[in-house]
């Protein structure tokens, strides 16, 4: 049996320790995501679904509990180490897009690259091989704002692929579009699980979106409430 590529256990978060008014917001998480699932975490405002995924992208420290990472244990590594797995390890994709203004495309993708020291060479072939994937070639010298909402994040994507993460960790990746282009980012993702077989979490407030993944965890008040899809049934 291999090892899961995310494995949490009894993940507990609290603000404000020891005064007042401390607040618990995740109550003791466990959850195991295998390489290659395409998993929607879904729940409304508040229910905890941003601290979660402020924990799964290491941007974050658990107040308890354990999160191993393609089997190495978080709560074990230092800033430095810890910002290494969230530029190597782990690709983000906000609903606001954070490209960098001023700076084309092709450079944004290129970015995480840089700071991996990676050399120039092999990161203008990967970055405009990246584009390709998600149909953005020709607009390689463009800047974010001379890009819509949808290319702004197709860019976006390909940045979030740049290292060839573990994961690609979506938050609400559609909330800032249209629904058409919205459709678009959907077919996209499919694509690269499909085609390149990352393992993607999305993290979204919408039933629908949750629907086309291969599995549904669902948080309510910082626990999980329901956890169903492909690969629970197989086990039953």
């Amino acid at each position: 049996m291999h090892e899961p590529v995310i494995s949490m256990r009894n993940i507990i978060k609290r603000y404000y320790i020891g005064k007042p008014n401390e607040l618990q917001i995740l109550t003791g998480i466990s959850l195991d995501v295998e390489k290659g699932e395409f998993l929607a975490i879904v729940g409304q405002s508040g229910s905890g679904k941003s601290t979660l995924m402020n924990m799964i992208g290491a941007l974050d420290r658990p107040t308890e509990g354990s999160y191993f990472l393609n089997g190495v244990d978080t709560g074990t590594l230092d800033d430095t180490e810890l910002s290494r797995i969230r530029n190597q390890e782990i690709g983000f994709v906000f609903q606001t897009f954070n490209l960098i203004s001023r700076t084309n495309a092709l450079k944004n993708v290129e970015m995480p690259m840089m700071y991996a020291g990676i050399p120039r060479k092999e990161r203008v072939k990967r970055a405009k091989e990246l584009l390709e994937i998600v149909d953005m070639s020709d607009r390689a010298d463009h800047q974010p704002n001379e890009l819509s909402g949808g290319q702004k994040q197709r860019v976006a994507i390909a940045r979030a692929m740049a290292n060839h993460p573990s994961i690609l960790l979506a938050d609400e990746p559609t909330g800032a579009l249209d629904s058409k282009t919205g459709r678009m980012i959907m077919d996209l993702f499919h694509k690269l699980h499909k085609e390149e077989g990352t393992t993607i979490v999305l993290i979204t407030h919408s039933p629908e979106l949750a629907q086309e993944c291969d599995r549904i965890v669902t948080i309510s008040d910082g626990s999980i409430i329901s956890d169903t899809g492909v690969r629970q049934n197989a086990a039953d």
